[in-house]
This record gives C-alpha cells, sequence and structure tokens, in this order.
C-alpha cells in the first residue's frame, strides 16, 4: 500500500468510531473520569508520591503514552482532551461568549512564557513528588480552559496558552499521520466551507484551520470537528513521510509560513533545550551546580539559584548557539539574509533530535515504572476498604531489564539526531541552493553537540522518580 494511501478513517471499527458523532467526547470522557480521580487521590490520597494516582500516572504513564501516540500516531491527547469537555459544557449552560481574543495575544508567546514557567515550577516545588500539588495543578488546567472559554470565541486556551497542547503541537510534526483532505478537487466544488464554518449542530474547526489550504499538524488537535462537519466525507486521518512538513515553507491555513513567524520557532527551541535541561534536573551534576552557584551568589534561595540556570539553559544557551550556528550558516552560504531570518528558517530542523530527547528521557521513567499502577490501585482498593494491603505489590515495577535501558534511550537519540540532519539538509537545499552543504554543516554541528549532551546526559545515573525504588 503506497504511504499516502492510508487513511485511519478506513479501518473497519476504529474507523467508524473516529467518525462517529460523539466518538470524541466518549473519549474525552473516558479521560476526564480518571483525571477526577487523579485530583481526589492527589488532593486527599497518600501524600507519598508512588502511593498516589495523582504522580503516578501523571509523570509516568501518562507522559510515557503521550509520546508514544506521538511517535506513532498523532496528537492523540487533544483529540481526547477532557478540559475541551468541561469548557463544552459550561458553555452549553452560560451565555455565548461575546469577546474574541486579544490580537496581540494570538500568537505562541502566552504559550512559550507558561511552558518554561511549568518547567521552572516543576523543578522547584518536586511536583513529580507532591500529590497534592500535582492534583492542583490539572485543576489548574481545567480552570484555564474553563475561563478563557466563557470569556472568548473559538479556543484561544487550546491555541495560545495550554502548555501541553503546545508540546503536543511541536512534537506531532514528526508524526506519521494528518488529518487533511481527500481530494480537493472535492473541496474546489465546495461552497459553504463547513469544514471551518460547522453545520447541523456540529461546529467546524476552532482554530481556524480551513483544509483545502491546511499543511501538516502545527495547531491540528486531531478533534476532527472538520470531518464531521464535511457534507462530503473528505476528510482522513491519512498517513505522510514524518517530518516532512519541517523543510517546506508553504502558506499554512491559521498559521502563514513558518519562516515568518519567530513565535514559533522560538516554541521549537524551548522544545528541544527545554527537553535537554528537564532531563539535566534529574541527574547528579545538577545539584553539584546548584551549590556551586549558591555559593557564588551567595544565597540559599533555592528559586534563585534555579532560575539563573533555566535562564542560563533557556535563553542564554539556545541564544548564544543559534545566533553563532546562523552567522556560520550564513557566512558559508554567502547568503543576504540577516542572522535572525536564518535561524527563523532552520529551527524547525531542531524538532526531531528535541522529540529524541524528551522520547528518551520519558520512556526510561515508562520503561521503569509502568507496572507502579498495579500497586498503586490496590493500595487505593484498601484504602477503601477493598482488598489486604499484605496483598499489595509494591516490587512490581519495571518492565525491561535495567540493562536495555541506556542502549534505547542511546536508538531514540540517534533516530531524533538522523532526523534533524535529514530535515536541516533539505532546508539548506531550499534555502542555498548554490552552496547547501556549506550552509548545513554548521547546523549539522549543532545537531551532533545536541546528541552529545544528551547522550552525557542519558548516561548519568537518573533518578527514578514515582517509584517504590525512589522512595
Amino acid at each position: 500500500m503506497p504511504l499516502g494511501s492510508f487513511d485511519l478513517l478506513r479501518l473497519p471499527l476504529l474507523g467508524r468510531f473516529l467518525r462517529w458523532r460523539h466518538g470524541s467526547t466518549a473519549m474525552r470522557l473516558a479521560v476526564l473520569l480518571v483525571a477526577l480521580v487523579m485530583i481526589v487521590h492527589g488532593l486527599f490520597g497518600p501524600q507519598l508520591a508512588p502511593k498516589n494516582l495523582a504522580t503516578v500516572l501523571t509523570w509516568l504513564h501518562f507522559r510515557g503514552l503521550m509520546v508514544v501516540s506521538l511517535l506513532v500516531a498523532g496528537n492523540l491527547f487533544c483529540m481526547a482532551c477532557p478540559f475541551v469537555l468541561v469548557r463544552d459544557g459550561v458553555r452549553r449552560v452560560l451565555p455565548s461568549p461575546r469577546w474574541t481574543f486579544p490580537r496581540i495575544l494570538r500568537n505562541k508567546w502566552p504559550a512559550i512564557l507558561l511552558t518554561a514557567l511549568l518547567l521552572f515550577a516543576y523543578e522547584l516545588f518536586d511536583l513529580w513528588a507532591t500529590p497534592f500539588w500535582t492534583a492542583v495543578l490539572i485543576l489548574a488546567y481545567f480552570g484555564g480552559a474553563v475561563a478563557l472559554g466563557v470569556l472568548f470565541r473559538g479556543a484561544p486556551f487550546c491555541g495560545h496558552i495550554c502548555p501541553l497542547g503546545q508540546f503536543n503541537l511541536v512534537a506531532s510534526l514528526i508524526s506519521p499521520l494528518e488529518v487533511r483532505v481527500r481530494d480537493r478537487r472535492v473541496c474546489a466544488g465546495c461552497a459553504t466551507f463547513d469544514c471551518i464554518k460547522g453545520r447541523e449542530g456540529q461546529r467546524g474547526c476552532e482554530l481556524g484551520l480551513f483544509q483545502p489550504k491546511k499543511v501538516g499538524n502545527m495547531n491540528c488537535h486531531f478533534r476532527l470537528d472538520c470531518l464531521r462537519a464535511c457534507p462530503y466525507d473528505n476528510v482522513g486521518i491519512r498517513a505522510r513521510l514524518p517530518a516532512s512538513e519541517l523543510w517546506i515553507d508553504p502558506v499554512r491555513s491559521g498559521i502563514g509560513r513558518f519562516s515568518r513567524r519567530p513565535d514559533l520557532a522560538a516554541l521549537v527551541v524551548l522544545f528541544t533545550f527545554g527537553a535537554l535541561l528537564n532531563a539535566f534536573g534529574m541527574v547528579s551534576p545538577v545539584y553539584e551546580l546548584e551549590a556551586w552557584l549558591a555559593d557564588r551568589l551567595g544565597t540559599r534561595s533555592e528559586a534563585m539559584v534555579l532560575g539563573v540556570i533555566f535562564f542560563a539553559g533557556l535563553v542564554v544557551l539556545p541564544a548564544a548557539l543559534l545566533l553563532l550556528t546562523g552567522w556560520l550558516s550564513r557566512l558559508g552560504s554567502g547568503e543576504r539574509a540577516d542572522v535572525l531570518s536564518v535561524v527563523n528558517r532552520y529551527a524547525y530542523a531542531l524538532v526531531p533530535m528535541g522529540f529524541g530527547v524528551w522520547l528518551a528521557h520519558f520512556a526510561f521513567h515508562f520503561l521503569t515504572g509502568l507496572l507502579t499502577i498495579v500497586p498503586v490501585v490496590q493500595s487505593a482498593l484498601v484504602d477503601l476498604g477493598w482488598g489486604a494491603r499484605e496483598a499489595v505489590r509494591w516490587d512490581l515495577g519495571p518492565v525491561v531489564p535495567q540493562a536495555w535501558l541506556f542502549p534505547l534511550e542511546l536508538g531514540m537519540l540517534g533516530l531524533g539526531c538522523l532526523g534533524s540532519l535529514l530535515v536541516a539538509y533539505r532546508i539548506a537545499e531550499r534555502e542555498s541552493p548554490r552552496y547547501p552543504r556549506r550552509a548545513f554543516l554548521p547546523w549539522a554541528l549543532l545537531v551532533l553537540a545536541l546528541l552529545l549532551a544528551a547522550v552525557w546526559l542519558m548516561s548519568q545515573p537518573m533518578e527514578m522518580r514515582g517509584t517504590m525504588f525512589a522512595a
């Protein structure tokens, strides 16, 4: 079967379920029930992280399943997002929103700031070890989605605010599936544009992605509103070459050109360097660095020390490396464009490498703690008076031998590196057709430097957070 001819919606049972009018609602309801259990257990259950569903499911299982689904399919979490379900429920009982989201905020800068703050708070408040604050964080997501949904039309929380959603959107750029039209000739004869306007009680795309002009997965939440609104059944979830949208630069519906969106490039940079910094926070050298900085700064404030580390890791170091790489690339290719424009064009080549780091990191925790859900559920049932405490299997956890983990991580990092090298070279061919190799070389060196940093991080003993082994 040719790659482009595969359509997930053509599968007998799964396709019928996804096309079903209430398919998304059913998925969101199931995830909502799990989220409610997590919130209740996080607020009122045992406050030891490995014994609480809020921390175990959030920081071990959810993150692992999320990156796996992004790798093999696409943005499945946003498809089943429970925050949207609650927002829609509140909208049904309140007057329709009257305002539009401020134009100055209709970009990724608010989400970039909130994502950086979330990464900072994760380390500062040890969210992985605090069930109560993990539950509060989940409630904050619900509160943000509902508040913005009540005040503004459309989906500003999803498109411009939600840190989790932005992570999924960037990661989905390398996914093998894409929501797109089956036959553009059918769309050419359409006069109603239901995929974006909606029809008969079925809304269209809330993110303003007009299917005939949509390219790739950026800003696509896989909610399939466009599919159910289309009267011609002309929208599918179709296969494509992973990461292929990263080296082309057409005008994209609702987005424009990647090369003219510095906010998207900045989001990609945060995605990549945030992956390294998040992993760095879990290896022993970070504690040595914190102690050294505290001594140099003459402070005992962990917030100040971490603030310096995060500012250096998410702002100073990326800016210095990218500007130097962009300048060398411009110099080698003889381009007349300014350095910032060069950086903005090539930044998207970092997505596969960044995803490789996130995948290796989350896979470590997922594989070392997958079975922890069994004793945690057993323990919660015992607290409710069901079962015997002696039967709880706290010995369960890893699903692969410890010796397998590092080779698996190396494989994930290697694939990410190869993907970034391929994307960088294809961008160089497009942007510098006379001297593509000269333009490509500095970016190749940057990607290899990121690979070496990631390999060093994964070679360090990493905390087995969220398991009884760590406790």
